[in-house]
């Protein structure tokens, strides 16, 4: 069938093939009068499928004329409809948005006259950076139109990746008993030692803290900056001088990157309820538990970041890909002052 090139839409004026492309494949948006106007992303597919044929102003275009068109009209055509494409070829009916959205997703078996969209659709490269505020408050937009944000992320190659986000609300079981003594510490370097066995008793006891040594327990400077803070330990330096909070806190920025974002989202996530232990072997911040670490696995992988801490999509696929191999959940903490909210990045199949 035959459409007009008009700016940037092409226009099929011929009715009952307007009507075909309109109810049998849901292509397009209905003319008056009869026929369809379809979008470049749309008409750009159905002429690589050789089911339309385009007229330009200098007569008919070929796909490579319409597609290069195209990229001078939309911005970013080339991802978009490579996404588009892709979705399109898996069975989904979908229709390319000009708004804060790129592509909209009906559930499969679906159409638009008898469902409404499942997912809402960002198309990204993989060289894109990602801006974890735009992240939360699309992810937070989307769940309050009852759908589900989807990113479609291209690589050099043409290659599609997709990830659903979500914003969770992660929650244990671990609460912290009253302690009837003050341990103490003593800071060595860049950990605490504790080496009174009621004192490491009493660590444990009360939120399985640190990492027991035959005759010591061992804690992370953040374990000990958070206890301290708590008013649950005492920590001496080698002279036996007592450290402040602000005293360890001032420490652990001077020696650790992220220091402070680290400790928030330590803080925050043991207000509620979770066992925070390293994440290093994971590539993270943390590992966090929902109950006893001696008798549970990690749910979470959690990594601590801030709005300006910018980072590329390789860097999420990585990290990602590995907590799935592990059977764990991956949560970014994005700090904003202190305020903490957890972004969910879950490779998604279509």
């Amino acid at each position: 069938m035959a459409g007009q090139l008009v700016d940037d839409i092409v226009e099929v004026r011929d009715q009952s093939e307007g009507s075909r492309l309109y109810t049998r494949g849901n292509y397009g948006y209905p003319r008056s009068g009869g026929g369809v106007d379809l979008d470049l992303v749309e008409a750009t597919y159905l002429l690589e499928c050789r089911r339309l044929e385009v007229v330009g102003p200098d007569g008919p275009m070929t796909y490579d004329q319409l597609f290069s068109h195209s990229a001078r009209v939309v911005d970013g055509f080339d991802i978009k409809y490579l996404v588009y494409r892709d979705l399109r070829q898996r069975g989904f009916i979908v229709k390319y948005e000009t708004g804060d959205y790129d592509i909209s997703v009906f559930p499969r078996g679906k159409t638009m006259s008898n469902s409404r969209p499942e997912f809402l659709v960002r198309a990204v490269s993989e060289r894109n950076a990602i801006d974890i505020a735009t992240l939360i408050r699309e992810t937070t937009e989307t769940k309050d139109r009852k759908k589900k944000l989807l990113y479609g992320v291209v690589d050099e190659e043409g290659d599609l990746t997709y990830y659903i986000m979500s914003v969770r609300d992660p929650a244990g079981k671990v609460f912290p008993e009253p302690m009837s003594r003050k341990p103490v510490g003593r800071l060595i370097r860049d950990r605490v030692f504790v080496f009174d066995r009621e004192d490491v008793e009493a660590l444990r006891a009360y939120g399985y803290y640190g990492k027991s040594m035959v005759d010591a327990l061992q804690l992370s400077l953040i374990e000990s900056c958070h206890l301290v803070g708590k008013g649950r330990l005492t920590v001496l330096d080698q002279d036996d001088n007592v450290l402040s909070f602000d005293d360890l806190l001032d420490f652990g920025n001077s020696i650790q990157d992220e220091f402070r974002i680290r400790y928030l989202v330590f803080s925050d996530l043991r207000e509620r309820g979770l066992v925070v232990k390293t994440g290093f072997k994971y590539g993270t911040h943390f590992r966090v538990y929902q109950t006893s670490p001696d008798d549970s696995h990690a749910r979470y992988l959690v990594h601590a970041v801030t709005d300006d801490g910018i980072k590329m999509w390789p860097e999420v696929s990585r990290t990602v890909r590995l907590s799935g191999g592990v059977k764990k959940e991956i949560l970014f903490g994005r700090v904003r002052k202190n305020d903490i909210a957890y972004l969910e990045f879950k490779w998604f199949k279509p």
